[in-house]
C-alpha cells in the first residue's frame, strides 16, 4: 500500500470511529496533541473533541470523504477533501457538505491525524 493509501485508509478508520461512537478506537487515531476547528469555529483539544463526539450529545451516522487529495512529506501528510457528514444533535439527522483538511503525521509506523478543520457549509 503506498502512503497516500495508507493516510486515507486511517482517515476512513477515523470517520468510522465517529460514526459508530467508538471512543476508544477513535482516540487511537488521534495524536496526543490533537487540535480541531469545527465549521462553527469552535476549537477542540483531543480530549473535548472525543467527549463532543461520542458522549451521545451529538451522534454520528455517517462521513464520507469526497474527492481527496494527499500531499506527503516525509512523515507528514495533507489530506484535503469535501467531507458529508449525517448527524443527529437530538433533532433528526441533517446531511452537511463541507471542505475539509486534516493533517496525519506517522509516530512509530501509525498515521496519527495531528490537526483538522471542516467548514465552511456548501449551501
Amino acid at each position: 500500500m503506498n502512503v497516500a493509501a495508507e493516510v486515507l485508509a486511517a482517515a476512513a478508520a477515523r470517520a468510522n470511529a465517529l460514526a459508530t461512537g467508538d471512543t476508544e478506537r477513535l482516540g487511537r487515531l488521534l495524536h496526543p496533541q490533537f487540535h480541531w476547528i469545527s465549521h462553527l469555529g469552535e476549537r477542540f483539544d483531543r480530549d473535548a473533541y472525543l467527549r463532543s463526539n461520542t458522549d451521545g450529545r451529538t451522534r454520528w451516522r455517517s462521513q464520507v470523504l469526497l474527492d481527496p487529495e494527499v500531499t506527503v512529506v516525509d512523515e507528514t501528510a495533507v489530506l484535503r477533501c469535501t467531507a458529508v457528514d449525517t448527524v443527529d444533535t437530538g433533532v433528526g439527522s441533517k446531511t452537511f457538505r463541507m471542505p475539509m483538511t486534516q493533517v496525519w503525521v506517522q509516530v512509530e509506523g501509525k498515521w496519527l491525524c495531528l490537526a483538522g478543520h471542516a467548514g465552511p457549509l456548501e449551501v
